[in-house]
């Protein structure tokens, strides 16, 4: 209501400072028709004024502050994969019986394209995972989680993040996961049904993680190809990568 008023009081004091200057432009010239020449053919520009201001410069101001805000995102991305995401991924792959199908087709080299990326985003939208509990080290998982959940909190509170919803549904997944395998006593002793019931947890952060990594590894080709080499020789699907270059 206060800011309402305000904007009232500022279009009031506009319109009167300009009847003045008007009123001091009759006094001086005495030419009422020149006045109203100029004042109407003000009038007629303001719809196109109106147009360039909302609807190009806007559009355009729009455009920049996404890809401003669509950097900072990234950057927080990135930050999540090279403390959580890389190694999450490896640790889950090792309960994934199928995991050599999918390695093969995620191994990124310096030759791939946009069509490349696209390709094999809408490949791996497909890929159903079998998750085995007794097939990694699940123990391992959980404290790894475990001294992670401060780190993930922190992400979560990110406000730029509620843009990215694919993201922030990534993050609730893996939030949800690691606070199913925190709260079990016994990990490694769990009943059938329970067993199945974390195997849902682990595979649906596990579907968000492949394709936003993937997502990911498209942004630092175009944008960040000294990352994007690091990245390559960190892949989590790629048994022979190696941080070294030989």
């Amino acid at each position: 209501m206060k800011r309402l008023n305000w904007q009232i009081s500022l279009a009031f004091l506009l319109v009167l400072l300009s009847t003045i200057l008007y009123f001091i432009h009759y006094k001086i010239f005495g030419d009422v028709h020149h006045i109203f020449i100029y004042l109407i053919g003000d009038i007629a520009f303001v719809p196109i004024e109106v147009l360039l201001v909302t609807l190009i410069i806007h559009r355009l101001l729009e455009v920049r502050e996404k890809r401003i805000l669509l950097k900072k995102m990234n950057m927080v991305i990135g930050t999540f994969f090279s403390e959580v995401g890389t190694t999450l991924l490896k640790m889950i792959s090792e309960f994934d019986e199928q995991s050599e199908t999918i390695r093969k087709t995620l191994v990124v080299t310096a030759e791939w394209t946009d069509k490349a990326f696209s390709a094999t985003s809408k490949r791996i939208k497909g890929y159903d995972s079998t998750i085995n509990l007794g097939k990694g080290n699940l123990e391992s998982l959980k404290h790894f989680l475990k001294d992670k959940r401060g780190f993930l909190l922190g992400l979560l509170e990110n406000q730029n993040l509620l843009e990215h919803e694919t993201f922030t549904d990534l993050l609730w997944a893996v939030f949800h996961a690691t606070d199913e395998l925190v709260l079990r006593k016994d990990i490694n002793n769990l009943s059938h049904n329970d067993a199945e019931h974390i195997v849902v947890d682990i595979k649906r952060a596990y579907s968000l993680l492949i394709t936003e990594w993937l997502a990911y590894m498209e942004h630092l080709r175009q944008d960040y190809p000294f990352l994007f080499s690091l990245a390559m020789r960190t892949n989590p699907f790629d048994p022979s990568a190696t941080p070294e270059i030989k």
